[in-house]
């Protein structure tokens, strides 16, 4: 069977959603490091593997993957992890709840978006991150509601919805958004602290690994 390789940048939220996809899976794989700030991902090499320049980049099963979310998908389905429901209408709202941070929230915490909009510059940086993350986060706390927490955002194990959040919350802990009031949120960022497969994809963990 072909090694698996994720080509992958230790800060970079949709590389780490994949990470911890990866680790609940027992995947092993070869990590490549991708340097965003060194522009690696603009490189001939780079390019060829991914038009857009984006990180990660999976190449799993033969096969080479594009996107988190498809990535996240095709782990899902091929290695039956239940990120999510089968009811239809559940799945939907699960899926939902995912995208408020993956679909909507992340792209505009981007780093190239970022950089584009405030030059780089601080604290232009930092006030655009802590304006859109908060509102990101206060709708997904208000959107858990729906679920049974316990002690993950739908459930006792963990679901999209908690790989998309996790390294979110990373994200804002490193720009200062406050979200101590987000109580829910608050208590499936511990659950998943203490998860061994959300411990081995922080991006201080696979930096020292």
């Amino acid at each position: 069977m072909s090694e698996t390789i994720l080509y992958d940048y230790p800060n970079s939220s949709a590389s780490y959603r994949v990470r911890i996809a990866l680790n609940l899976a027992g995947t092993p794989y070869r990590a490549v490091q991708v340097n965003l700030l060194e522009k690696d991902h603009k490189a001939t090499d780079h390019l060829a593997r991914n038009p857009q320049g984006l990180v990660p980049v999976l190449e799993i099963d033969g096969q080479s993957f594009t996107q988190s979310l498809a990535i996240i998908d095709y782990l899902d389905t091929t290695r039956k992890l239940g990120f999510l429901p089968n009811d239809p209408v559940l799945r939907a709202k699960v899926r939902a709840l995912a995208y408020v941070i993956a679909v909507d929230l992340h792209p505009v915490c981007n780093l190239s978006v970022v950089t584009h909009a405030t030059g780089g510059e601080e604290p232009a940086r930092t006030n655009w991150m802590q304006h859109f993350i908060r509102p990101g986060l206060r709708a997904f706390e208000t959107l858990l509601a729906e679920f049974e927490q316990t002690p993950f955002a739908i459930g006792d194990h963990p679901s999209l919805p908690d790989l998309c959040l996790i390294p979110q919350l990373y994200n804002a802990n490193r720009w200062g958004a406050d979200y101590s009031d987000c109580t829910r949120i608050k208590s499936i960022e511990a659950a998943c602290a203490t998860h061994p497969a959300f411990a081995a994809a922080t991006p201080e963990a696979v930096t020292a690994s």
